[in-house]
């Protein structure tokens, strides 16, 4: 399975990216939003985890181009900030999941193989 992760916080970035790669998957790491952009656009991504907040495009506008060139990726949203418009703005976007900063790894993989199964 092939995983973006899409993150500028590099503590975050490598702990996820370990405990992916632990767990069989083969992982892209991107530490801003254009980045993360042109990888969606390139790769035939399994899954794609992203901050809200990053450099260059945010995770909802990275929602948005995923939207806009019709690829169907489930995306688990990152987020620090728990605000209600927040999370309301990116289900409305497409995102499958959301989870609210600090996250437990284990939790995000046990999310991620809900949606694999799915």
């Amino acid at each position: 399975m092939l995983i973006l992760i899409a993150e500028d916080d590099e503590l975050i970035l490598r702990t996820v990216e370990h405990k992916l790669v632990k767990e069989g998957h083969e992982v892209v790491l991107t530490r801003n939003g254009r980045e993360a952009i042109e990888k969606i656009n390139e790769l035939d991504l399994d899954l794609v985890v992203t901050d809200i907040m990053m450099p260059f495009a945010s995770g909802i506008e990275i929602l948005s181009a995923i939207m806009t060139i019709g690829k169907k990726i489930p995306v688990i949203v990152l987020s620090s900030m728990g605000q209600e418009e927040v999370v309301v703005d990116a289900f409305d976007l497409g995102a499958s999941d959301f989870m609210v900063k600090p996250f437990s790894p284990n939790e995000l993989v046990l999310r991620i193989k809900r949606l694999i199964n799915k």
